[in-house]
């Protein structure tokens, strides 16, 4: 089990505890993104059975566990948010899963919110999917609509994206696809890579029977201009790096579009620091355009929407705003 931690001391002194207790006999490692607070101290004088991975700086969440896995032998990766609080036997469900099915890579748990496990959480709750311009949602989430978990979900399956808090992910198929993209910094960074599993061959998996508990936004809060331009930015890279090429042109311009709609939204809603996130996050993607060309032929994408599990061959923009559809099961997916 692998924390990235940057300056999240009071996280790791309030769920390192539990994450040793339920370790189920795997080594945990807590890689330091060059923290500035007390986390080095505290490990080593609180924590001194966690191995410690001092990085030189901070090279942000997606090459800093680029970095760190580098240096870490084991047949499989669990990525654990130094915000999570595991439960009893969250581990062995999903290490029994890749062990049994060869052909899957990757596997999240269950996410509730720790603020009130009996809902689910923002970031993967049970299991993640994306429509067909890429807009990402899950099980018992759209957008900021949460369900309330009520066992709806206890299942495990095929689906598009693993959450970044907390999944599983063997170690050749990591390797092989060179980890995260390392140009997002942050945000929907797994859902590219899971993307790049797919279209290579592999499987990515929700398991419903091991469950954790996130507090979610200790990077970045919901709102905040910078997640803003981190979505928005990657949202786009990761469609144009990974859309069937039968897709590309239409599903850009639509994604185009609803980006500018967006954009829109937040300037008369008086978000000015939003709405020039939008901007820059464009900018952004066009200046390195070179540079996502070469990393979409490296993808090799292949798989249409049809073809790939955890797609909604629609628009949750569509169905969330205009038809008022609040759950999964609205969306007449299975």
């Amino acid at each position: 089990m692998v924390i990235l931690n940057w300056n999240g001391a009071h996280f790791l002194r309030r769920f390192l505890p539990g994450v040793l207790t339920h370790a189920d006999g795997a080594r945990v490692i807590v890689a330091d993104n060059a923290s500035t607070d007390d986390s080095v101290e505290l490990l080593a004088r609180e924590f001194p059975s966690v191995e410690l991975l001092l990085l030189d700086r901070n090279f942000g969440f997606c090459e800093g566990y680029n970095q760190a896995l580098a240096q870490i032998d084991s047949a499989f990766y669990v990525l654990l948010n130094s915000d999570v609080e595991v439960t009893l036997g969250w581990l062995r469900p999903l290490r029994s899963l890749l062990e049994a099915s060869p052909r899957i890579a990757a596997v999240q748990p269950k996410i509730l919110a720790h603020a009130d496990p009996t809902y689910f959480e923002y970031a993967g709750a049970g299991g993640g999917y994306l429509d067909r311009l890429a807009y990402p949602f899950c099980r018992g989430r759209f957008f900021d609509t949460l369900e309330k978990d009520q066992g709806q979900y206890d299942d495990s399956r095929p689906v598009a994206w693993a959450s970044g808090a907390c999944f599983m992910v063997r170690k050749t198929a990591w390797r092989a696809l060179g980890g995260l993209e390392p140009a997002f910094f942050a945000h929907m960074e797994e859902i590219d890579f899971c993307w790049r599993l797919w279209n290579a061959g592999h499987e990515v998996w929700y398991h419903g029977i091991s469950a954790v508990h996130h507090v979610g936004g200790g990077t970045l809060p919901k709102t905040n201009p910078r997640k803003t331009y981190l979505n928005f930015r990657n949202g786009l890279a990761m469609l144009y790096k990974n859309a069937a090429p039968s897709e590309l042109l239409a599903s850009m311009f639509q994604r185009l579009v609803l980006d500018g709609v967006a954009g829109i939204r937040f300037l008369l809603g008086g978000q000015f620091a939003d709405f020039w996130a939008v901007l820059r996050a464009h900018f952004s993607f066009y200046g390195k355009f070179g540079y996502w060309q070469q990393q979409r032929r490296a993808a090799r994408p292949r798989l249409t929407v049809a073809a790939r599990p955890g797609v909604y061959d629609g628009s949750l923009v569509w169905a969330y705003f205009a038809k008022g559809r609040r759950k999964f099961s609205e969306l007449g997916l299975r």
